[in-house]
């Protein structure tokens, strides 16, 4: 189980890069966050950098959290945010500036919707995939 405040924290820093990564039209920047985010989605989010980063330096200052929550969503989530990020990197590495401005501002508004108001796309996503599956599944 994870802190809902380390994976609230970690969109937010996601976020301001998003921006940056947006507002430049850096695909370096992009780059960075589509390591951050196969991180996260292969790792996990324990073992994401911004998780690490307010497991060790933020959350020892804050109380216990009120509840957790199950990691895989949010893996998955980051997983999604890799395949836009990477389909970003590309785009830009090889001239389609457009389609990487498209897929880094999907990315971005995810993590805002994630940091702003603790809704997570990939993470309804991903329970959207897995009771489809298991209602196809009771059918059979």
């Amino acid at each position: 189980m994870v802190d809902p405040r380390g994976l609230r924290f970690a969109a937010a820093v996601t976020t301001v890069v998003l921006a940056v990564a947006l507002i430049t039209g850096s695909p370096w920047v992009l780059l960075a966050q589509l390591v951050i985010f196969l991180v996260g989605a292969v790792g996990g989010v324990r073992r994401a950098p911004y998780g690490l980063l307010f497991r060790y330096l933020i959350r020892p200052r804050l109380g216990p959290p009120a509840t957790t929550e199950d990691p895989v969503p949010p893996q998955f989530a980051q997983a999604v945010g890799a395949v836009f990020a990477a389909i970003g990197v590309i785009a830009f590495f090889v001239g389609v500036p457009v389609l990487g401005y498209v897929a880094a501002a999907f990315a971005f508004i995810a993590a805002f919707l994630n940091a702003a108001f603790e809704f997570c796309l990939g993470c309804q996503l991903y329970l959207f995939i897995r009771s489809t599956i298991t209602a196809r599944g009771a059918r059979a």
